[in-house]
């Protein structure tokens, strides 16, 4: 199993970008790109995770669990911060649980594994935190389905 923290602030993966190629033998071809945050925000999890990285990245099905922890909300109430503290009271807001893991699976692609592609179950939480940050954990499952090589 590979487990990691990332830690700060949670990104989400924004929309991709057009734009057109302004000089050269493709001049004027649009091409997508991502948003800066998004991009700063992968750079900075593949940093993490090669800290982490098994000598080859893993090539099997695997399991991926995203814990996402986003910062409170200066404007919660004391009631609020007491649902908070216990698990009950989460985040409901956007942006949503798939655009966090998006930016995160791929920031890991030939790091952690070969690519996000191999990932056949995903679990994806999200919660408050006076320290935000994101947890990650990765495990190979065997031929059986079973969750537990490494």
């Amino acid at each position: 199993m590979i487990e990691f923290t990332i830690p700060g602030e949670p990104v989400s993966q924004g929309r991709p970008r057009a734009g057109k190629i302004q000089r050269g033998p493709k001049s004027g071809k649009t091409v997508l790109y991502d948003p800066k945050e998004s991009k700063d925000y992968k750079r900075y999890v593949s940093i993490i995770a090669r800290q982490h990285a098994p000598k080859i990245p893993l090539e099997g099905p695997l399991s991926m669990r995203i814990e996402i922890y986003r910062n409170i909300p200066k404007s919660t109430t004391k009631k609020d911060r007491a649902l908070i503290s216990e698990g009950i009271k989460r985040p409901i807001t956007k942006p949503d649980n798939t655009n966090y893991a998006k930016g995160i699976e791929d920031a890991l692609n030939g790091i952690i594994y070969k690519d996000d592609s191999q990932i056949v179950d995903l679990q994806i939480q999200k919660y408050y935190s006076d320290d935000p940050r994101v947890e990650v954990r990765v495990q190979e499952i065997d031929v059986f389905g079973e969750v537990g090589i490494s």
